[in-house]
């Protein structure tokens, strides 16, 4: 059986960008997380979140990857909190998953560009600098603890899928 790709890491550090070129190139099925999320809930995620809180959130997703972590060969971007869940932490420290790492001042100029504001509520409350720098010092650990790699997401895409299908190939040749 070939091995799912995940990927993690905080808001636009790039997963699905680099998730539906790493397809592509794969010729294979891309997945996003919360894209299946909503489709699941029936709403935004912001509308949900409002009505289910935080832990329904979290709940239903868990649900989405376990449902995700059925295909076979697929690239799956997932939320930027999935590793807030120790069940989700296992299912991504078995599998083949890439933390793409971008510092953040980077990924706070990526969020003003395009803040999809409708599609996740603040987590803090704070200046978008602030929130991020917040999260990423409570989530570091959880992204590299459950990473088979880790990919520096400030580069061009090209130069992230091909370090991620390097690793990979070796990962499905048992190299891990």
């Amino acid at each position: 059986m070939v091995s799912n790709i995940y990927l993690i890491g905080p808001r636009a550090c790039g997963k699905t960008t680099v998730g539906k070129e790493l397809a592509d190139r794969l010729q294979t099925k891309f997945y996003d997380s919360d894209e299946v999320l909503v489709q699941k809930a029936g709403c935004e995620i912001a509308h949900y979140v409002d009505q289910n809180g935080w832990g329904g959130f979290r709940d239903l997703e868990v649900e989405v990857l376990r449902s995700l972590t059925q295909k076979q060969g697929a690239v799956i971007s997932c939320g930027g909190g999935i590793v807030v869940r120790a069940e989700n932490r296992s299912v991504l420290s078995d599998s083949f998953t890439v933390y793409i790492k971008v510092d953040v001042q980077t990924l706070a100029n990526r969020l003003q560009v395009d803040p999809k504001h409708d599609q996740r509520p603040s987590l803090t409350g704070k200046s978008i600098v602030d929130e991020i720098r917040e999260v990423l010092e409570e989530r570091e650990e959880l992204y590299s603890g459950c990473a088979s790699i880790v990919a520096d997401g400030a580069g061009p895409i090209t130069d992230v899928c091909e370090q991620i299908l390097s690793s990979y190939n070796s990962f499905i040749k048992g190299d891990k």
